[in-house]
């Protein structure tokens, strides 16, 4: 007998360059979905593909509102830091379970992380205010996702969420995620994005004046020069521009709204994994060992 089931149809536009991405992401989700038979990492599950007409359309499980969204619904609301722990404990498992595997993301971003179920309650206090029944979430859309040994595009992830590495053309690995997802749980806290930018170099004086001065040595090594003068990034803080990224933009402790022991360790996490150096930033293993997540970890065995 037939059973029916919902499921959500992704249909790719019949162009060459998408369809290329659509057939990756395709050979990207047949393998990680084989590696976690079952379904233990939060990341979608594909269920069937097929061509129709040069349209590669792609069959997933069926999911809720993406944590960007039920953000817009919500008004900018912030999260509370109890559900970014559980969301980003979730996140953080199956971006690990990923780079074990030898994918990088390369587009972890708000719009890219789904609620599994997105129905809500209206809370009684605050008539308002939605509360969700059910934290779980999972990553999707790996058109981009990149296993290691493939070939690295220079210019990966969407603009707030770039990694200097990838603005300075430094070369990439896992670590552009770890970036990446730092700066999503800030939006998470905040509820408004962190860098709120169109250009590169004013993109780069926005983490110095989150995160202090970007190390010479990165900027030695880089092939675009007209980002630095002198060792340093070429930065007028005095010109209109500057001022902008004054106005918007402040040392990440001041971004602090309590001074909770739990918002401490969050925001020492978010500070390891915004570490302008590669080989000094928090892998995803290491981070699920951070302190942020202890009370979750006690609470699994």
């Amino acid at each position: 007998k037939h059973i029916s089931a919902r499921v959500a149809l992704k249909i790719v536009k019949n162009s060459e360059r998408f369809r290329d991405a659509a057939r990756s992401e395709v050979a990207v989700l047949e393998e990680i979905n084989m590696l976690d038979d079952d379904n233990r990492f939060a990341c979608v599950r594909m269920l069937d593909w097929f061509d129709h007409h040069g349209h590669v359309c792609i069959v997933f499980e069926l999911l809720g509102l993406s944590t960007f969204d039920y953000l817009r619904e919500n008004g900018f609301l912030p999260y509370s830091v109890e559900q970014i722990r559980h969301m980003a404990y979730q996140i953080f498992r199956a971006v690990s379970f990923l780079h074990r595997n030898k994918v990088t993301h390369t587009d972890l971003k708000p719009e890219n992380i789904l609620f599994v179920r997105s129905d809500y309650g209206l809370e009684h206090s605050k008539q308002e205010e939605r509360a969700l029944h059910s934290l779980d979430v999972k990553v999707v859309d790996f058109g981009s996702a990149t296993f290691d040994h493939e070939h690295h595009h220079s210019l990966v992830s969407t603009r707030h969420y770039r990694a200097p590495e990838v603005i300075l053309d430094l070369g990439w690995d896992h670590a552009c995620d770890v970036w990446s997802l730092g700066c999503v749980l800030m939006e998470f806290y905040l509820g408004l994005t962190l860098f709120q930018t169109h250009d590169s170099k004013e993109h780069l004086a926005m983490m110095e004046r989150v995160l202090g001065p970007i190390p010479p040595h990165l900027l030695n090594q880089t092939r675009k020069r007209r980002y630095v003068h002198m060792e340093r990034l070429d930065w007028d803080e005095h010109s209109s521009s500057g001022c902008l990224v004054k106005k918007h933009c402040k040392p990440l402790r001041h971004y602090m709204q309590g001074g909770t022991e739990e918002e401490k360790q969050l925001f020492d996490l978010v500070k390891c994994m915004m570490e302008y150096d590669v080989s000094r930033r928090i892998t995803m293993e290491e981070a699920l060992w951070h302190p942020f997540f202890t009370p979750l970890r006690k609470s699994r065995t």
